[in-house]
């Protein structure tokens, strides 16, 4: 199985992107999903579908075309499915606080309820086999980065935490029931918990596994969103998922040659060409401006004709290396990337910004430090079997 997962900052089209990129797929014979996991859906909207449809049926992904279904997560109906047990704690702790009863079962969805029951999803589908690719249209930016990192930090609660708190709550329940306010959690509250671990055991390897997952990252030719997009290629890169494209959307056409847009056209201009420095060597594509908004099968058909008019098959496994990683060994941070064709004269370093520079040649190649490291800098680099390792030390 393929998962494609589309990100970006919110506003920039990926759900269209994701849902002609969900549809193109069908069509060249996969059984594919399309899978909503922004709280704020638009997939159904994207589909021109009527209003409601998800919320009627039995919350099974729904049949929209030949060898294609979509699915937006309906929350409320996955806390009755997954979250029972945490729910009521979570709301009769909420109703001792004077809050009403509806006021707060609506409190009561916490953070990330949504993300890791799409992840609950992924992972039945993929065990069942039901589906070639599911391609996910993620929420902005942040909540992506949320959703990319819940394994990693569940297993390590799993691992570390839950077995004591289990363990301390269960012997001093009786008691502290006695003179607290508020009931400690039941037994009941932690085989939930337990439970929900053993529905998304393995996803963090899907996830990791550049055969099997592939970001794509969503963007327009603006500043503003550029800048959101490179943070968000340093995050998946520092959580070990591979980006393997990078999608242009809402690129003024050249046959628009009113002068109203010609400073649009230099913005972009300058714009598209720092995109393609940036995530150098990760595949830049551009997709024009429509002259119409883009709903239904019909139009979504025509942007996937625009986006893979080369005959590309979106699904195929393009990048299974990251296009660097970062460590930390013995106090000091490291940034380790692959430099094929790099001699070691001819590779040059400097800091600017948030970002470290290499230079090979007249090539130059940014690469965004995540928060951590944007105050150090480089104090030495080596390069072995091309691989420049820089070693990242405060100044």
């Amino acid at each position: 199985m393929r998962i494609l997962l589309f990100s970006g900052k919110g506003g920039v089209g990926k759900t269209s992107l994701a849902a002609a990129t969900g549809l193109h797929l069908s069509r060249i014979g996969y059984r594919t999903l399309v899978m909503s996991v922004d709280p704020a859906h638009s997939l159904a909207d994207s589909f021109d579908l009527e209003a409601g449809l998800f919320h009627t049926n039995t919350g099974d992904p729904l049949v929209v075309a030949e060898r294609l279904s979509i699915h937006e997560v309906n929350i409320q109906r996955e806390i009755k499915r997954h979250w029972k047990e945490i729910s009521t704690y979570v709301i009769s702790v909420l109703r001792t606080t004077g809050i009403s009863g509806v006021e707060a079962e609506e409190l009561a969805i916490l953070p990330g309820m949504e993300e890791l029951s799409a992840m609950m999803y992924v992972n039945q589908f993929q065990r069942e086999g039901r589906y070639d690719i599911i391609v996910l249209d993620c929420a902005p930016t942040a909540e992506s980065m949320r959703f990319v990192s819940m394994p990693t930090t569940l297993e390590w609660y799993m691992k570390h935490i839950f077995p004591f708190q289990r363990t301390v709550l269960k012997a001093v329940r009786p008691l502290a029931n006695r003179v607290s306010p508020v009931e400690l959690p039941p037994d009941t509250y932690f085989g939930n918990i337990q439970e929900l671990f053993g529905k998304l055991e393995g996803i963090g390897e899907l996830l990791e596994n550049p055969r099997v997952t592939s970001v794509r990252l969503v963007t327009n030719p603006e500043k503003m969103v550029l800048r959101e997009t490179q943070r968000a290629f340093v995050y998946f890169s520092l959580h070990g998922l591979t980006v393997d494209g990078i999608i242009v959307n809402r690129v003024l056409p050249p046959r628009v040659t009113d002068a109203f847009f010609d400073e649009w056209h230099a913005s972009q201009t300058k714009i598209l060409g720092e995109i393609e420095t940036y995530f150098a060597p990760v595949p830049v594509r551009r997709v024009p401006l429509f002259t119409r908004e883009v709903l239904g099968t019909e139009r979504l058909d025509e942007l996937a004709r625009v986006m893979y008019s080369d005959g590309e098959d979106p699904a195929a496994v393009t990048r299974t290396e990251a296009p660097y990683s970062f460590e930390k060994f013995n106090g000091h941070h490291e940034i380790r990337l692959r430099l094929p064709f790099a001699a070691k004269g001819e590779v040059g370093l400097f800091k600017k910004g948030d970002e470290l520079v290499v230079q090979i040649g007249t090539l130059r190649r940014h690469i965004g430090l995540p928060t951590s490291m944007s105050a150090l800098t480089p104090s030495k680099a080596r390069l072995d079997n091309n691989i420049l390792t820089v070693e990242m030390k405060e100044g």
